[in-house]
């Protein structure tokens, strides 16, 4: 069997991305038996990130092109994407530092739209360097729905068969309760309907979790979820899809956590990030679903107090490797299912 290639972003070089890619393509043979993962990235900042972990530099194969990759054990293969960033420090917010990871997503979407590469998986960047380096963009989501000209997609977590699909991501708590319209509840609903067909599952119950304290509790606390959440769920059912709620966001997330739902819909970041984090921590991993490529990202940023030091964990990084190449053989289904919907 072919095995998926993936293209690795190294993301914001002045945080732990480099360190924590070097960790996981060096100490983690086993990942090369699922896919030939190909760096995108600096070589002065994964030559640091390499000795940071206290490697061998030699370790890193600067290559012109994708196919040159050979997935040698112990290697790192590395497309050198723009110039040098050896001048940028580590743990210091950095303009250039934001605008090489801005560099790093784009030239990996570029590869997927040539059907060089697979797959993305990303390493954290940072969303204030990005916006100081001139690429105002809420986060690695909404850029790649960008970059492949998407407008149905979601943020999702996921800790092995649990899925948190998410309404809103990276916007003020104001501009998300406006954001949450009847349409963008519809259309998520339906994304991971059609993302849990496409795994087989097309009868799979569906969550959705109320946006205010006790789903509004008859209008008491609010009226979005009478108004705007629960006639989403009423169309979804009439297209089919089994979908409950909503219901109160401290009912359904320790619910679906104990296992009643695999598939779960949260209005806001926080929502689902905080608890999702609290109980999987570096278990879980980052998907967009509705791109027509696998991206898994880690669920964890760039951590600049730590940068530098060697003491990162990378678990969440490999297994956002071994997600993304178990996924990508079979993601135009996804892909497909997605645009269905």
């Amino acid at each position: 069997m072919t095995l998926p290639i993936l293209a690795v972003t190294i993301g914001d070089v002045a945080g732990i991305g480099p360190e924590i890619t070097a960790k996981s393509l060096l100490g983690h043979d086993d990942v090369r038996t699922r896919c030939v993962p190909v760096v995108i990235g600096d070589e002065a900042a994964m030559r640091r990130g390499v000795l940071n972990v206290g490697g061998d530099q030699a370790a890193i194969r600067v290559i012109a092109n994708v196919a040159d990759a050979r997935n040698e054990p112990g290697t790192i293969e590395l497309l050198q994407t723009g110039p040098s960033l050896e001048h940028v420090e580590q743990g210091v917010l950095s303009a250039a530092a934001g605008d090489a990871s801005y560099r790093f997503v784009v030239e990996a979407c570029r590869l997927a739209r040539a059907g060089e590469v697979q797959g993305i998986v990303t390493a954290p960047l940072n969303k204030a360097a990005m916006h100081a380096g001139g690429h105002n963009w809420p986060g690695h989501t909404e850029l790649l729905a960008h970059e492949f000209g998407v407008k149905n997609f979601s943020l999702v977590l996921s800790a092995g068969d649990l899925y948190f699909f998410h309404l809103t991501t990276h916007v003020s708590m104001r501009q998300a309760i406006e954001n949450i319209t009847i349409e963008r509840t519809l259309s998520v609903l339906e994304l991971a309907g059609a993302f849990a067909k496409s795994m087989g599952k097309p009868d799979e119950l569906i969550g959705l979790a109320g946006l205010n304290p006790h789903a509004g509790e008859n209008r008491l606390f609010g009226n979005e979820d009478a108004d705007v959440l629960a006639p989403a769920v009423a169309e979804a059912r009439a297209r089919g899809l089994n979908v409950v709620g909503p219901l109160p966001g401290d009912a359904l997330i320790p619910a679906t956590i104990r296992g009643k739902y695999n598939l779960a819909v949260v209005c806001y970041h926080d929502q689902g990030h905080a608890p999702f984090k609290a109980v999987y921590g570096d278990d879980g991993v980052n998907i967009t679903v509705g791109l027509p490529v696998v991206r898994v990202s880690v669920d964890h940023g760039t951590a600049f107090d730590i940068a530098g030091q060697g003491i990162a964990r990378e678990a969440s990084l490999v297994l956002s490797l071994e997600r993304a190449a178990a996924l990508a053989p079979g993601w135009d289904h996804v892909w497909r299912a997605a645009q269905a919907a």
